[in-house]
């Protein structure tokens, strides 16, 4: 079974030197997801360890030295090569300087952009100890000065009134710098608003109509803390190296929606707000636009008695709604039906919910499940290996079984699946079939633009040398500004018949079925989202991220 303790990571270290347990783990993991903060801290909020266990370890496992500051064990002269800006923006403190060679502490000794931004101002070698950043900040105090506190964050701009300037500044946790970009966003109606790190500031960066200006600036000292706070809102994991969230912003009583994405960069996150077109999940099955064939194996698999059946998305609310649509178009009267998780089983028909407790094992609460004998039980994600064998006990018991995995379309399901079956977790006679759902944003008709697809591009995503054009939007008052036409969902049905199994059974990756069902005629949703992007319909952006997130 695949262990949830990660290779390399902030846990797999600290469980390595038995200072936390698995346990410990799945429960940081569950408040690193509702707060959007990195795993350390959540470590630390939830009272399993201190921030001196977490330096402790980290300086032990990686053979860096741990050290407790003093003053006697700084050179102002060292000192004097690393900004004050630079110091505070990555916690650390210059400690002294040998030859080419200058010696720091920080706080985060896995930060390597913060190593690479010193040598690059410095022209030295960096050597890292690690330290509390409580003691590097008392360091930076002494030795730097306090921080200035009239600029507060450190905002300047022309684009806004002087007393929203100040009262963004004056606000430090970042919650008014967020309120009024989303504000201008809003009322100017762009397109997008980036905010750039790039050195000596960030730079706040406004598109609209296809052309960018700089709308404003903002010191990168306080930088990390504004897009702690932003990542925190949008539930975005600080750990990944590209993700995105959303956050609602209610203006003249209604709520707009924000995309946010964030991108790891050399001297902090790029974050970049987009306004998003509001798009429920369709109601019905006939609200899909299916083709007849996917009508009937979906009906196929809604009646199903025993087993399982996996429902499959990448976004974990499009996962939920997939899975409550599956509940809705299955004949569940006079049927128990129990739902283990907190989002899905909220559609039209509303079924007893179980919630996972963070310190409960999910083995624990399927097997608490089964005493109650229901008829059909719910696993909203089994995407690893302990789940999904809680997943497959169920099914033995002779349960209906639908499980969520975390997937872009048929093939990745069955690449996950066959991995499964692999590890000897998954019997295939019990797998009935798999649903998987995809959304893509549709370009606005009305700004839409054609041009030249780049040979390079096309030949990277496999894309036939037939489709010679890509199309992109750069928003208009008919879009407000989003260049996009609201939400499709693009779907993919298999049901497992004897000889679909039989291919399941024999073939190494997912793309070996799904080769064989082409070659029957079957289309999914790669074969649709290649039609969409060579007839205009989405963007090349649109359908590359699509594929990979």
């Amino acid at each position: 079974m695949e262990s949830i303790v990660k290779e390399g990571s902030l846990g797999s270290i600290l469980f390595k030197c038995q200072i936390i347990s698995e346990d410990d783990i799945r429960r940081a993991l569950d408040e690193q997801e509702r707060t959007g903060g990195r795993f350390g801290e959540a470590l630390v909020a939830l009272g399993i360890v201190a921030q001196e266990d977490i330096d402790w370890a980290l300086s032990n496992q990686l053979n860096i030295p741990y050290v407790r500051l003093k003053p006697t064990m700084v050179d102002r002269d060292a000192v004097a090569l690393v900004p004050a800006a630079m110091a505070r923006q990555h916690n650390l403190i210059p400690l002294i300087r040998a030859g080419e060679e200058l010696s720091i502490a920080i706080a985060d000794p896995l930060n390597v952009a913060a190593v690479a931004a010193v040598e690059k101002e410095t022209g030295c070698a960096v050597s890292v100890s690690v330290a509390l950043i409580r003691e590097i900040r008392e360091m930076q105090e002494r030795f730097y000065g306090p921080p200035d506190t009239e600029e507060r964050l450190g905002f300047t701009s022309a684009a806004f009134p002087p007393q929203v300037v100040a009262a963004m500044n004056h606000d430090l946790t970042g919650g008014k710098f967020l309120d009024y970009l989303l504000l201008f966003v809003a009322q100017q109606k762009l397109s997008s608003l980036s905010l750039h790190p790039r050195g000596d500031r960030v730079s706040v960066i406004a598109r609209r109509g296809g052309t960018t200006r700089e709308v404003g600036q903002l010191a990168p000292s306080r930088y990390p803390d504004v897009a702690m706070h932003v990542k925190k809102l949008a539930h975005i994991d600080g750990a990944r190296f590209s993700a995105r969230g959303g956050i609602s912003f209610a203006l003249k009583g209604r709520s707009i929606p924000f995309q946010v994405t964030a991108l790891r960069g050399e001297g902090g996150d790029h974050l970049t707000f987009r306004m998003t077109v509001a798009a429920l999940f369709p109601a019905s099955l006939a609200d899909l636009g299916l083709t007849d064939d996917q009508i009937r194996q979906f009906a196929d698999l809604a009646a199903a008695g025993r087993g399982m059946v996996v429902t499959g998305a990448r976004d974990r609310e499009v996962r939920r709604r997939l899975t409550d649509l599956y509940l809705q178009e299955h004949e569940a009267e006079g049927k128990t039906v129990l739902v283990v998780g907190s989002g899905a089983g909220t559609g039209e028909q509303r079924f007893s919910r179980i919630p996972v407790p963070s310190d409960t094992d999910l083995n624990a609460v399927v097997s608490a499940c089964l005493e109650h004998d229901p008829d059909i039980l719910v696993l909203e994600d089994v995407s690893d290996g302990q789940a999904f064998a809680a997943a497959c006990r169920a099914t033995l018991r002779g349960k209906l079984v639908v499980a969520g995995i975390a997937c872009g379309d048929a093939a990745g399901a069955l690449d996950q699946l066959m991995a499964f079956r692999d590890m000897h977790v998954l019997v295939p006679a019990y797998l009935r079939g798999v649903i998987t759902c995809t959304p893509v944003r549709p370009l606005c008709p009305a700004c839409r633009r054609s041009e030249p697809f780049p040979a390079a591009e096309r030949a990277a995503l496999g894309i036939g040398a037939d489709v010679t054009s890509c199309w992109r939007s750069a928003g208009c008052e008919s879009c407000d500004q989003t260049g996009h036409d609201g939400r499709r969902y693009l779907l993919d049905v298999l049901v497992l018949d004897h000889d679909l199994r039989e291919r399941f059974e024999a073939a190494r990756s997912g793309a070996e079925v799904i080769e064989h069902l082409r070659g029957q005629g079957w289309r999914g949703i790669a074969d649709e989202r290649q039609t969409l992007l060579a007839e205009g319909t989405i963007s090349l952006e649109e359908y590359a991220s699509s594929l990979h997130g």
